[in-house]
């Protein structure tokens, strides 16, 4: 009898876990489905609005920001939008990658670029992909050009008593490095890549802005400009903020100005603790019960 009462009891005890582990399953499938559905049913729930990409700070290459771009591009509720730039520059891919994404938004609707206290450089590379750019009179843009820049610390090395040594598998590893003087031949090598780069930025400019090669070449020298320099260079197109962004899209474009302004998140944060909730929930259940026992143990019905 007491064996007969053990198993009942260890019977029991398995059906309320097995109940546990068969709700939190259900929930987990409820779960999955809202995630993997949130993007798409997004647009249902979306009124016409157009869309403001702020870029502000140092630019990078930032991977979700790209890959909210390209969702971006199937959300029929975005009628347009306007990139807002304040950005002393960044680094060379990051501007190319917001470029080479805004020119692929570009095939769906409208982009016009609105530049404020800054958009230099990388943030200016960027501008060049919108269809329109406009800049306040005080604006400071252009500085058209690549910088690499590295320091020489091996005289202060010397001064202290530390000498250093680089074992490498060719001469030009270690160039640039801040414990020894550019050799002839690495500052050949980097000037190279410098300059290749900086052909790719002045073909961006030639073609966003649709000038001669022969007028632009001569601003890309690295040189800053106000608004009003860059309109009369023709490397923007009009003086105006964000209002008179929205005048020349309903002008041009069609898209109402009455339409609500949303600023993009790459992200938001429920959808992030959503899908992280998601992944570790499956996770568990996967190494810890289904991993061991299989699925079939988690329905099977025990009396």
């Amino acid at each position: 009898m007491a064996l007969e009462t053990d198993l009942l009891i260890d019977r029991r005890r398995l059906k309320r876990r097995l109940a546990l582990w068969r709700a939190g399953a259900v929930l987990l499938l409820l779960a999955g489905i809202l995630a993997f559905f949130i993007d798409r049913t997004r647009p249902l729930f979306n009124r016409d609005h157009v869309v403001r990409l702020p870029i502000e700070g140092i630019i990078t290459d930032d991977r979700r920001l790209a890959e909210a771009l390209d969702r971006l591009g199937k959300d029929s509720a975005a009628k347009a939008v306007i990139v807002s730039i304040d950005s002393p520059g960044g680094s060379v891919g990051g501007g190319e990658m917001l470029h080479d994404a805004l020119l692929r938004l570009r095939e769906t609707r409208p982009v016009v670029a609105v530049m404020r206290g800054t958009a230099a450089s990388a943030g200016y590379m960027t501008a060049v992909a919108a269809e329109r750019i406009f800049a306040r009179e005080s604006t400071i843009t252009g500085s058209i050009g690549v910088l690499l820049q590295t320091f020489d610390g091996s005289e202060l090395l010397a001064r202290l008593g530390v000498r250093t040594e680089a074992i490498t598998s060719g001469p030009l590893k270690d160039q640039p490095s801040p414990l020894h003087p550019l050799s002839s031949d690495g500052r050949a090598a980097l000037q190279g890549v410098v300059s290749d780069m900086y052909e790719q930025f002045l073909a961006m400019v030639v073609a966003g802005r649709k000038l001669p090669e022969e007028r632009v070449r001569p601003l890309a020298d690295g040189r800053v400009l106000s608004g009003r320099q860059a309109l009369a260079a023709g490397l923007v197109d009009a003086i105006g903020g964000e209002r008179e962004a929205r005048a020349w899209l309903a002008a041009e474009k069609g898209v109402p100005e009455n339409l609500p302004a949303r600023d993009l998140q790459p992200r938001s944060t429920a959808e992030r603790l959503l899908r992280a909730a998601w992944s570790g929930a499956v996770k568990i259940v996967v190494s810890e019960w289904l991993g061991v026992d299989g699925p079939a143990p988690l329905w099977q019905v025990f009396r």
